[in-house]
């Protein structure tokens, strides 16, 4: 019986998400018999962060030969930064090739969830009003579920064009407009260069400035893809290499490695022709203290004449435009707010409600904790991916990982004909205080640098301190004395997702 291992039991479980963690999760979950799922999205479609954000030139900083899943590999990427065009298109791919559509609701948006310990069952709520209950909830939110405006003083009063460069797909015309850009990370690094091309301005409003990398980018020949598709092994040995490469690297712990990082990106600013120009453009602060930035674009479109970098901080935003605090005002057309996500917050973002009445925001006060960034203590049955610091490395690597391991629990709640599991909080504090410790031991992430990895509280919630090797490994098994157990009353067997 698909989805049963005991003669009858069946797990009704909800994933919130259908990107890719939702998507690897649905794979597991049918490879390992378990069908009685559904994937809760609140977008149109499959995809994820890839489906939502469009904005020109988005990409994947992470080689698209390992930024993909160990079981699908694809022979056809143009290049080794896949667009997100083909991005999307791959994971549509895998939807459709492993039967996962039928098992998705779209335009679903989740609100929280509560857990009936009486019932040891979850209340999925969604936008609609609609409520769900199941067995078992796993959160693919990931961290970039919620964008984040900037606190900038007379935003509401701007009388032109304003969205954030995420979660919206560009159908606004920026041809001929003078455009301020807010934000000069991830995604300006990104749009920037593509913008200035049919823009007549861009004032880009830097904070700080970030290390960009170059990177190795030039499009596969027709031979080499023909050769990738006629030998898959190639594939494997292309990814493999990516990984042994970014597995040695991603802790920051060679100081050597950091430094080759730091020349390499210097080197790549000395196409900027303005002394002074370049001069705004090197960071202060060590590379790997903020997320490392990758472009072949960014620096040579300072030289048009159309791009301006400000680094005078905003004072407001006017009806016309954003002036600065030397009094400075340019008047533009639209703004685009390249301000982010909020990184730290993952599934507290929705309202959650675990054992005895207690909140998910409250029992992360202080910063998000998971035990193996997977589970955390008070909320039974509840399984995260791309949780509290598993962010490194190649995230669809760690994802599997960590499907791997819900997926072993799947099997420990049926064969132990378990009503629910529960870490302790015991060993989730001390595995935590671990994971702190190694965080702490790594320099660059000590170098005061903005709120992308850190909580108000001071803690680093979204790093992975350690190897993607030694993830794998401590995940792979399932500690029996870190988790409390109770067992199920035989006969309460239920079925169908509700």
């Amino acid at each position: 019986m698909p989805g049963s291992v005991d003669g009858g039991r069946r797990l009704r479980t909800v994933v919130i998400g259908a990107g890719p963690g939702g998507l690897c999760m649905a794979k597991g979950m049918l490879d390992a018999g378990f069908d009685d799922f559904v994937l809760l999205e609140r977008s149109h479609g499959v995809g994820g962060t890839w489906n939502l954000n469009r904005y020109p030139g988005a990409a994947c900083d992470v080689q698209s030969h390992l930024y993909s899943f160990s079981f699908e590999l694809n022979p056809g990427w143009s290049r080794p930064y896949a667009p997100q065009p083909e991005i999307l298109a791959y994971l549509q791919r895998l939807a459709e090739k492993y039967g996962i559509l039928p098992h998705c609701r779209f335009d679903a948006e989740v609100t929280g969830a509560t857990w009936d310990g009486d019932a040891a069952t979850w209340t999925v709520r969604l936008a609609s009003g609609e409520e769900l209950e199941a067995d078992v909830v796993v959160s693919a939110l990931g961290m970039f579920h919620t964008a984040v405006p900037p606190t900038i003083e007379g935003l509401d009063t701007f009388g032109g064009t304003v969205f954030h460069a995420s979660l919206r797909e560009w159908d606004h015309d920026l041809t001929g407009e003078s455009v301020a850009v807010i934000g000069s990370a991830a995604s300006a690094v990104q749009f920037v260069p593509k913008i200035v091309e049919v823009a007549e301005r861009v004032h880009l409003f830097q904070r700080s400035a970030n290390w960009v990398l170059p990177k190795p980018d030039d499009p596969y020949t027709d031979e080499q893809l023909a050769a990738f598709r006629a030998d898959p092994a190639i594939c494997r040995t292309i990814r493999d290499e990516i990984f042994r490469h970014m597995d040695a690297g991603i802790t920051f712990s060679d100081p050597a490695a950091v430094a080759e990082r730091e020349a390499a990106g210097l080197a790549a600013i000395e196409v900027v022709e303005d002394p002074e120009l370049r001069a705004k453009l090197r960071p202060t602060h060590p590379f790997g203290c903020k997320r490392p930035l990758f472009s072949n674009d960014y620096y040579p479109a300072f030289n048009r004449p159309n791009l301006e970098l400000v680094t005078e901080g905003i004072e407001r935003v006017t009806p016309d435009g954003v002036r600065t605090v030397d009094g400075g005002e340019r008047r533009v057309d639209t703004i685009v707010l390249a301000t982010g996500f909020a990184t730290t917050q993952f599934l507290s973002v929705l309202d959650v409600v675990g054992r005895d009445g207690r909140h998910l925001r409250q029992a992360w006060a202080d910063g998000a904790t998971a035990y193996l960034g997977v589970t955390t203590a008070g909320f039974p049955n509840l399984f995260m991916l791309y949780g509290p610091n598993t962010n490194n490395g190649s995230i669809l690597t760690m994802i599997e990982y960590q499907v791997d391991h819900v997926v072993a629990h799947l099997r420990r709640l049926v064969d132990e004909d378990l009503a629910w599991v529960d870490v302790r909080p015991e060993a989730e504090a001390a595995y935590n205080l671990e994971v702190d410790r190694a965080v702490a031991s790594i320099d660059v992430w000590q170098a005061g640098c903005n709120d992308y990895y850190r909580t108000p509280s001071g803690r680093v919630v979204t790093q992975w301190p350690f190897p993607m090797t030694e993830f794998q490994r401590r995940t792979e098994t399932i500690d029996p004395a870190a988790y409390e157990v109770v067992p199920r009353h035989r006969g309460a067997v239920r079925t169908g997702v509700a």
